[in-house]
């Protein structure tokens, strides 16, 4: 009786063990979802189903077939239909996930602004995020001065570009209706975040038309890099206190992202706008000319580049002559504007003490000095564009990179805006994140300035228990933890095009001698 139980046993493991291979099998030929039901000209092509039965019936199908078509097995097609499958889910995922990012993003500003009424105003009064140049509350004074028929520049407070003035006296009173506003700074929030979604989801960054990074699929997800521009929150910060800087970074953004699909002439436009807002972008032009090259569409295609370049620069002139145009008109027929705009960021005339390194340095110089070394600081600044750009010509998105760090660290009025804007664009870059060095020491220092240099501007200007050394000691650490941060990706990069020259030294550590 025993040995018949066992016999009996025996037989059942062996079939189960059979059985059990053989599912197993067709789980790893077939993918993990269930297989959706195929098309009929796809599981049916020429024979089979409906089909097949009609023709043997003599009758017609009712469908066209193709004849030199070959019906794959039915595993293949199954196979075949749950990846279209899948796709279109990933799809509809990624979009849902997108819109919960900008629902929420929104809906955040919607919420700060509303709960807290104070809060605009606290943070529009904050040198970390306004600047003469950008700063809301100077915006409104030449707003009330231009809506009385005065010029908004007698005052000696509005340094901004005249065309901002008509985008603003359409709106409500900011007093009275101050959603109205909210709502323009949340949409141009938004807009920023769909162009860097636009770039994410290109994959220039990784694989470009000269270069292709071997680590390239090591990346963010595109609805990732934007929820990072709008959940971070120097972002938020600036969106909240009304920066005009928001619109400059909105135009920056769009740049890249036409250049980036192919449109150079409307990239030209995007960057045209930047600079007559804020004239710092217009060192873009360089690695912009070389993206919009690289990603141009093939049926409208220039060969030459020298020909591509001047077309690019020529519209970008013609462009800013038209700003400059219609501003020298709303502006009673005067160039008093370029001096109260440009001219105070060519010589430093306000040395309203902000995040960047220029006013302190300034404020100590002798006046016999001060064209010296303000020529020195714009070379410095300048010498940046066409250096990079030659070096690293493979890759020009790492190129405006670098550089949008750059400008955050030395342009003459930096802003939180400046580095939000740079922060947001560097996650582009995680396939080279691993060949980073300083990632800790470099985070470290950026929020030890966050959290002291509030602190430390209170001591000086409220407290009176310290001096300006206090507040410039910290926006020195400020800009060190940005310089970190650019010179660290400017390694990583270029040690990734160095590993493709030279695999064998791959992993390897690298001591300069």
């Amino acid at each position: 009786m025993l040995s018949t139980l066992k016999r009996i046993c025996s037989t059942w493991h062996r079939q189960f063990s059979e059985y059990s291979g053989d599912i197993i099998e067709l789980w790893r030929k077939a993918p993990a979802a269930l297989p959706a039901a195929p098309l009929p000209s796809q599981a049916h092509p020429e024979g089979g189903g409906a089909a097949k039965q009609g023709r043997e019936l003599n009758q017609p199908s009712g469908l066209q077939f193709n004849c030199n078509y070959r019906e794959p097995p039915p595993e293949q097609a199954v196979y075949t239909n749950n990846i279209h499958w899948r796709d279109a889910m990933s799809d509809t995922m990624t979009l849902r996930g997108k819109a919960s990012v900008f629902a929420g993003a929104a809906l955040l500003r919607l919420i700060l602004f509303l709960a807290f009424p104070g809060l605009p105003d606290l943070l529009t009064g904050r040198v970390e995020i306004s600047t003469p140049v950008t700063s809301f509350k100077r915006l409104q004074e030449g707003l009330f001065l231009y809506t009385n028929n005065v010029s908004p520049y007698d005052g000696g407070v509005f340094h901004q570009a005249p065309l901002l003035l008509p985008l603003f006296s359409l709106l409500p009173d900011v007093k009275s209706w101050p959603i109205f506003t909210h709502l323009l700074y949340i949409a141009v929030d938004l807009l920023s975040a769909e162009a860097l979604y636009k770039i994410a989801e290109s994959g220039v960054a990784g694989n470009s038309k000269l270069f292709t990074s071997p680590r390239r699929a090591n990346r963010f997800g595109s609805a990732a890099i934007a929820a990072g521009f709008l959940f971070n929150p120097y972002t938020i910060a600036t969106c909240i206190g009304r920066s005009t800087g928001v619109f400059t970074n909105c135009a920056i953004l769009l740049a890249i992202t036409k250049a980036i699909q192919g449109s150079p002439f409307n990239a030209m436009v995007a960057i045209s706008f930047a600079s007559y807002l804020s004239m710092y972008p217009i060192l873009l032009l360089p690695p912009l000319v070389l993206l919009a090259y690289d990603c141009q569409v093939e049926k409208r295609r220039i060969a030459c580049i020298t020909k591509f370049a001047a077309t690019n620069v020529a519209v970008v002139l013609g462009c800013v002559v038209s700003l400059l145009g219609m501003s020298f008109l709303l502006a009673n027929n005067s160039w008093e504007f370029l001096a109260r705009t440009y001219g105070i960021q060519l010589t430093l005339s306000d040395l309203t003490p902000n995040v960047g390194l220029w006013w302190y340095f300034f404020i100590e110089m002798f006046d016999s000095f001060r064209a010296f070394f303000l020529g020195v600081f714009w070379l410095h600044l300048a010498a940046y564009p066409a250096a990079l750009s030659i070096r690293l010509r493979p890759q020009p998105l790492a190129v405006l990179t670098i550089l949008l760090g750059i400008f955050s660290i030395f342009k003459p009025y930096p802003s939180l805006a400046d580095a939000s804007l740079f922060l947001s664009v560097v996650p582009l870059f995680r396939h080279v994140f691993p060949l980073m060095r300083y990632a800790f020491v470099t985070t470290s220092t950026l929020l030890y300035a966050t959290f002291l240099g509030p602190a430390f501007y209170h001591l000086w200007i409220y407290a009176g228990s310290g001096n300006a050394n206090f507040f410039y000691a910290i926006t020195l650490v400020w800009s060190l933890g940005q310089s970190l941060l650019v010179t660290d990706l400017t390694f990583a990069v270029l040690r990734d095009e160095w590993e493709i020259e030279r695999p064998e030294m791959v992993g390897k550590e690298i001591r300069q001698i």
